[in-house]
Parts: C-alpha cells; structure tokens; sequence
C-alpha cells in the first residue's frame, strides 16, 4: 500500500512520536534506520506499522529487511521527499517504524531476576541522567557485560527518544527497562533483591572502583552529568569512585559506566 499525502494519520503519528509528551501518551516509539529496524524485526516487541521509500528497494538488504517486516507489521510504501518528512536523521536510510513502548515495574523486574539464572544480580541505575547519547551509551555498555537491566530514576532522559534509541543501537531490545522510579524505590529494590547498592562518587568515603566485590548481586547507580548521583541515592548507597591521576576533574558518564561495569567483568568472568 502507497501513502502519498502529508496528512495521512500514519504520517501525522510517526511526526508527533518526536515529541515526549505524545510518545507518553500512545505508549509508542519511533525506529528510525536499517540496522535499528533489522534488530527490532529480530526481537519481540510490538510494532504497530512501518514506512519505506522505494530506495530501500534497490539494494538487497533492504529487500530482506522488509520481507522479514512483512511478517511482523504492516508496511506501507511513501515517497522520498515524506520520508525526510518524517525522518529524525539528516540521512534518512528509508525505513521508520512506530514499536510499543516496553516498560517494568520494579516488581517485575525483581521476578524477572527471580527467573534469570542462578548468578548474582547486576542492574545498572541511571540517575537522572539527562544526555540521550550518554544514556545509550549506558545501556549499551549495559548490555555489554551481560546486565539483567536498566532502571532510571525520575528527571532522567526519556529512554525511548529517538536520539537514545539510536544511541543504544538496538540493546534497549535486549535488556528489562525500568523507567521513573525515585530514589527511595531503588534502594528498598536493593535490599529487596538482595544486592548491594552502588554509587560512582568523589567522595572521601568512597572506595575505588576495584576495591568492590562484584561477585556480590550489585545496583550501581551512575549520576546526573552536571551534578551526579542525587544526594537521597548517595545516602543509601555505598559509594566507590575510579582514581584519576592526570588533571582531568571527571569522567564522562558513559566512559565511567564503562571502566565500572568492566572491573564487575573481570571479577565475574576472569578472577
């Protein structure tokens, strides 16, 4: 089937999912690219429609792609000039699709652990973090070691952003995601759990990142990028920090994520 009109309702939809606000209240999000869509068609979540341009056509890939969408959603073809229309991207691979939000509950989350295997816990806890490419990062890393999910506090990005989408580059379909919880709620989690809470801090009770036991189930949560982690969190948490010995005052969230989770990594997998 061929949409040709900027009106068209699906159009209308795939234009207003830009927006936080609309994205909330469907309960829906964008797919934008050809490898992001490949991984959606891959996974099990929901999706509603999809939109192509012809150009997607002519290339083999794209061509499989589509068969595979096919079985999964309806397509509807639209021309190139709506397609930048629609696009969130400066180039536009010819593919978008609207997906239905996948969301936890801390209680969900807790029986998923319940169900994982025998292994401790490791969760990953953004703090309000509020950058799209630093929150991706994360989850992405996230999904790199083997995280059992992703829970983000109040006043955090919208994980479902177009820009974090894309900077997850397909782990959000990998990884439980948890989304607007409070401080206090991810400290009775850890202890719910069962697993010691964690917060990256420059701090002088703070220990170094690898002084930490992460044979242990773990919730290490990474901080706002201006401020870090909250001070309700702090006050709950053990606090670890990575020692810096150039003159450098910081880490970028991601990079810290990363140094972190890895030091779990090799405690886990290589001690």
């Amino acid at each position: 089937m061929v949409i040709d009109s900027a009106s068209n309702k699906k159009i209308k939809l795939m234009e207003s999912l830009r927006l936080r606000k609309h994205r909330e209240r469907e309960g829906l999000f964008r797919i934008e690219g050809v490898r992001l869509a490949e991984m959606a068609a891959e996974s099990g979540w929901e999706l509603r429609f999809g939109l192509y341009t012809a150009e997607l056509l002519e290339k083999e890939r794209g061509r499989q792609l589509l068969a595979g969408l096919r079985e999964r959603c309806p397509l509807y073809e639209i021309s190139a000039p709506l397609g930048k229309k629609v696009a969130a991207t400066d180039t536009p691979q010819g593919i978008f699709l609207v997906a239905e939000q996948q969301k936890k509950s801390l209680p969900q989350m807790a029986e998923h652990l319940q169900q994982a295997a025998a292994r401790k816990p490791l969760l990953v806890v953004l703090d309000g973090v509020q950058d799209p490419g630093n929150a991706g990062t994360i989850i992405r890393t996230a999904d790199a070691v083997g995280a059992d999910g992703v829970i983000l506090t109040k006043g955090s990005v919208d994980v479902f952003s177009d820009k974090t989408v894309r900077a997850t580059m397909g782990s959000l379909f990998h990884l439980p995601v948890v989304t607007d919880v409070s401080a206090e709620e991810v400290a009775t989690f850890a202890q719910a759990t069962g697993c010691q809470l964690l917060a990256t801090a420059l701090d002088e009770q703070a220990k170094p990142h690898f002084a930490v036991d992460f044979g242990k189930g773990s919730l290490i949560a990474f901080g706002n990028e201006g401020g870090g982690v909250s001070e309700e969190l702090l006050a709950a948490a053990e606090k670890v920090y990575i020692p810096m010995y150039g003159e450098a005052e910081s880490l970028n969230v991601g990079v810290s994520s990363a140094v972190v989770l890895y030091e779990a990594v090799r405690q886990r997998h290589f001690a």
